[in-house]
């Protein structure tokens, strides 16, 4: 089951007096990226939620965490001033004014702007109980978030398949043009040497000519190219049933089909073959694109 690296889940919940709000967000990336935004009194809890994600099966993508919290009661929390950073940070508010003339007093309310001044205290049980609502929240969240993945990726598996199987068409058709051409191109490229020879009045062992035709138009043969192709097919379906994160795999996969796309039309002379490499090559394009989205 594919699962797309764009999604958005959001949980708003109220526990313990507080009104928590979580939102998840990500975009494509080639690795796991976490960036979590919480309040400051929270921040110890960072380290928590990202692991917790991975746990849940989150392993590529850009993803943005945002924590929201407001107090519907008092919190049980001690506030008090950091003065020894207050001193120097009013000494240096002072040395600035002296040393540029600046007019105006240094009052309370410019000295409060700097958070640093305030230290918040919170009992050491409180950030335990803090996770507890929190990861409740985030729990909900991440259930909707990981839901709107794989939505995602259920509409991307469809258009990949719809893809893949107009490749595999025209694979069939350059086979069956391929496996006439051959013949016809043995026999021309023999009748074309037979006359060069004969023009130059050149004696050669007619075995020697059909040895040398056979060679060169198994050259120009695909069938290697044909049957690693459709082995390609074969691994990208199983790739869809896989329950782990395949996108880098399906990206690989694909960068080997257009590979022997190339080699295919490099060898081929016909027209219609050369029409058709055309298709796939577009069509491998477009799966290319989508496969981005794949976590």
């Amino acid at each position: 089951m594919l699962k797309s690296m764009t999604a958005f889940g959001r949980e708003r919940a109220q526990i313990g007096g507080k009104d928590v709000t979580v939102e998840i967000k990500s975009v494509n990336n080639r690795y796991f990226d976490c960036q979590v935004k919480l309040p400051r009194l929270y921040s110890p809890l960072e380290q928590r939620i990202k692991p917790y994600l991975q746990e849940k099966g989150i392993s590529r993508g850009k993803v943005d965490v945002g924590v929201f919290v407001e107090f519907a009661e008092a919190a049980e929390s001690e506030i008090t001033v950091n003065t020894d950073y207050a001193a120097k940070y009013i000494a240096a508010l002072k040395e600035l004014k002296e040393t540029f003339s600046l007019g105006g007093e240094i009052t309370v309310m410019e000295v409060a702007r700097d958070r640093e001044v305030f230290v918040l205290k919170k009992p050491e049980d409180d950030i335990e109980q803090d996770w507890l609502a929190l990861k409740e929240v985030l729990e909900r969240a991440a259930d909707k978030f990981i839901a709107a993945r794989a939505s995602e990726g259920a509409r991307i598996e469809s258009d990949l398949c719809t893809k893949m199987e107009h490749i595999k068409e025209n694979v069939a058709e350059i086979e069956r043009l391929s496996a006439e051409d051959i013949e016809g191109y043995r026999a021309r490229l023999e009748e074309k040497l037979k006359a060069v020879l004969a023009d130059n009045n050149v004696t050669v062992d007619e075995n020697r000519i059909l040895t040398e035709c056979a060679i060169y138009a198994d050259r120009a043969a695909i069938d290697e190219e044909i049957v690693r192709l459709k082995s390609h097919f074969c691994a990208f379906y199983d790739y869809l049933k896989s329950e782990e994160p395949v996108g880098r795999s399906l990206d690989f996969l694909i960068q080997e089909m257009n590979r022997e796309t190339n080699t295919i039309g490099s060898k081929c002379g016909n027209s219609r073959i050369a029409h058709l490499v055309v298709e796939i090559k577009t069509e491998i394009e477009k799966l290319r694109e989508q496969v981005q989205n794949i976590e």
